[in-house]
């Protein structure tokens, strides 16, 4: 099923994609709450079977399939994304041992969800906004302490997940060293849909989904890569998230980036067409996933800050 959260015109709904029309919920119904009431699979047959309401997808805005998950995560499953930043930035290429012990992962906003077409603006101060090709697992049955051959289980569904980036914003959080900060904080794109497990079957080859996956500014493809090319699979960074710790329904967990999947990967790169250099007002971003969807928004102005004092300093 293609479950998805919209509003046309009188509140948001939710509901499953039928072909060209969106069959849907009674009102109130909300993703994550069917996910916490371990339901989705019950409401999907309820829309199919006897729908409150039925809308053409042309007579409905998409928003973000969940708007407000318990907790947003982001991994960093694909080292090759990690080697291309470094390359770009002329680091050595060559990774620290840590980066082969365990998946790494941050705590990114829940309350920062966009939808898959709304306009994204530059997060404020800003001068190298960036975009961050990525999927998202979101938790379909809870646990803790999972085993990785068997966490994938777990999972209700996949959906597009844009992973917004304040570069010179990350500079100071990297500086600072303890974990993402204002770099992170501003717009997480969700969607346009949470496709379940079972729609995606067919695309799994040797126990991994072969996802192709794209992503374009202005029209222009940055980076076109399959999602079975993470170095650290879904049940690993599951099992390791899971320890001493408890994965809730609806927790979405992002896959990493895929390589040359953002900007940052490509400032060495005169190749982009007629697009130069960091997001800027009215660029189009459009993220792709077969059986996933596409996503498209537009960069818009960020707000102006007011600078603090320094610490310690009277203002």
């Amino acid at each position: 099923m293609r479950w998805v959260t919209y509003e046309a015109g009188d509140g948001v709904r939710t509901g499953v994609i039928d072909g060209e029309s969106v069959r849907g919920l009674a009102a109130g119904a909300t993703l994550e709450g069917l996910l916490a009431d371990d339901a989705l699979a019950e409401a999907g047959e309820d829309a199919r079977r006897a729908p409150a309401e039925v809308r053409g997808l042309d007579a409905v805005r998409l928003l973000a399939p969940l708007r407000r998950p318990p907790s947003v995560r982001d991994g960093l499953c694909f080292l090759d994304h990690l080697r291309g930043c470094y390359k770009a930035l002329g680091r050595d290429v060559e990774l620290a041992e840590v980066w082969s012990q365990s998946p790494a992962f941050y705590f990114a906003n829940a309350d920062a969800i966009v939808g898959p077409y709304d306009d994204v603006p530059i997060a404020p101060g800003s001068t190298m906004f960036d975009l961050e090709l990525e999927v998202g697992a979101v938790i379909g049955r809870g646990g803790r302490d999972l085993h990785p051959d068997r966490a994938e289980e777990h999972i209700a569904g996949f959906t597009l997940y844009n992973d917004w980036t304040a570069r010179d914003h990350q500079v100071v959080d990297m500086a600072q060293g303890i974990g993402m900060a204002k770099s992170k904080d501003s717009a997480i794109t969700l969607g346009p849909a949470l496709v379940t497990v079972d729609e995606l079957e067919p695309h799994r080859r040797d126990g991994r989904l072969v996802l192709e996956l794209s992503a374009t500014v202005n029209g222009v493809e940055l980076t076109r890569d399959t999602l079975d090319r993470m170095d650290w699979t879904f049940g690993e960074l599951l099992a390791y998230i899971s320890r001493g710790t408890d994965l809730r329904p609806g927790a979405v967990i992002g896959s990493g980036t895929v390589p040359g999947g953002c900007l940052l990967e490509h400032v060495d790169t005169a190749e982009l067409g007629d697009f130069t250099g960091w997001l800027q007002p009215g660029d189009v971003v459009g993220l792709s996933g077969v059986g996933l969807g596409e996503t498209r928004q537009t960069v818009t102005e960020g707000i102006d800050v007011v600078p603090l004092r320094a610490a310690g300093r009277p203002r």
